[in-house]
C-alpha cells in the first residue's frame, strides 16, 4: 500500500501500478468502454504527477487507487467553475411521491442477458464492438458458389462493385467466384456497411 500524495507530488511505478488496477475493476464493471480504457491506461502509464492520475478518476465512482483518499484528492470538494457563457437549467418544480398503492412493474434484465442490444439484433462482435450483420455469410457463401459466375454472392452483401465486376467476367471465369465463396465460407467477410457477417 502507498502513502498518501500531495498534488504537485511526482509518483512512482508502484503508484501508476495501482491506478491501472483500479481502471482494470472499472472496466471489467462495464464502466469504461474499450476505447476509454485503453487511453485511460496509456494515460496512467505516463503520468509523472499525483495529480494527472488523480484526474482519471475524477468521473468514477469506488474503487479507486489506494493513494487517492477522498480527503487528499485536491479538486474533490470544490467543483470546476463552468465554462464561460454557461447559463444554469431552470429550476423544477419538486412533486412529492405519490402515495397509496402503486403499479409494479417488472424490471426488465440487464443488457444482454438473453435479449438482443438495442440496435443489434444479431449480437455484437466481441472484438471490434460492431454489431453483426443482417445478412448471413452461409447465405452468401453459398450464393457465390452456386450463383458467383452472376455475382449473386456479392449483390446480396452488398458489394455492387465487385458483383458488377464477376458478372461482366463471368465470376473470373468461375475461379474468382469459386475463390470469394470459399473465403466467405471460412472466414465470413463484411457486408457493405462494415459489419461482420452473422454465422446463422
Amino acid at each position: 500500500m502507498s502513502e498518501a500524495f500531495g498534488p504537485e507530488q511526482r509518483i512512482g511505478n508502484q503508484q501508476r501500478e495501482e491506478a491501472i488496477t483500479a481502471l482494470n475493476d472499472h472496466f471489467a464493471m462495464a464502466r469504461l468502454d474499450i476505447g476509454e480504457y485503453q487511453e485511460r491506461v496509456n494515460r496512467a502509464s505516463n503520468a509523472q504527477s499525483y495529480v494527472e492520475l488523480a484526474e482519471l478518476f475524477r468521473d468514477l465512482p469506488q474503487p479507486h487507487p489506494p493513494f487517492l483518499a477522498p480527503n487528499s484528492v485536491p479538486f474533490a470538494a470544490v467543483p470546476p467553475p463552468p465554462p464561460p457563457g454557461y447559463v444554469p437549467p431552470p429550476t423544477q418544480a419538486y412533486y412529492p411521491p405519490p402515495t397509496g398503492p402503486q403499479q409494479q412493474y417488472a424490471v426488465p434484465p440487464p443488457p444482454h442477458m438473453g435479449y438482443p442490444a438495442p440496435g443489434a439484433p444479431y449480437g455484437i462482435d466481441p472484438y471490434t464492438g460492431i454489431p453483426y450483420s443482417d445478412k448471413s455469410k452461409i447465405v452468401a457463401g453459398l450464393l457465390q458458389l452456386f450463383l458467383g459466375n452472376l455475382g449473386i454472392g456479392r449483390f446480396y452483401t452488398g458489394h455492387t462493385g465487385i458483383a458488377v465486376a464477376q458478372l461482366l467476367t463471368c465470376g473470373g471465369c468461375g475461379i474468382w467466384s469459386l475463390v470469394d465463396a470459399i473465403i466467405i465460407l471460412v472466414n465470413g467477410g463484411e457486408d457493405s456497411e462494415g459489419r461482420r457477417l452473422r454465422d446463422s
